[in-house]
């Protein structure tokens, strides 16, 4: 339903010294119309052009301090809002490539009415400013 905005365009960002970055962050809004604790965001899957970046590589920061995806899983007091962004931050030595390139997100929510999880996709085409 919202995933065409999952992934909030020209939010994307290098992390680290600007020489030697250590890795990208872009923000991310919910797939979902309603917020959900953190432990029901069961991943989010990033891929940088079709290669997916390793699970133990991605963290999340709604605002009160990153997380590792692990680390949600038992996070019951910290919410994610309709609406408001967060941050998928990437440790990707040398950050985000020169150039444009395509960027996935899939987000496997827990809904609890639900018995499957809900799958929201987006992909964008990217790239940084060069100054």
């Amino acid at each position: 339903m919202f995933d065409k905005y999952t992934i909030v365009a020209d939010s994307l960002r290098n992390l680290g010294p600007q020489d030697a970055p250590t890795g990208f962050a872009f923000d991310s809004k919910l797939g979902y119309y309603r917020g959900l604790t953190l432990s029901m965001v069961e991943d989010l899957a990033v891929t940088l052009d079709g290669r997916p970046i390793p699970r133990e590589a991605i963290r999340f920061d709604e605002g009160d301090g990153p997380l590792t995806l692990d680390g949600m899983a038992a996070t019951y007091d910290r919410r994610w809002r309709f609406g408001e962004a967060a941050t998928i931050l990437v440790d990707h030595p040398g950050g985000f490539p020169a150039g444009a390139h395509e960027v996935t997100l899939q987000q496997r929510l827990r809904i609890s009415y639900m018995p499957f999880p809900s799958f929201n996709n987006d992909r964008k085409t990217m790239s940084l400013d060069a100054g």
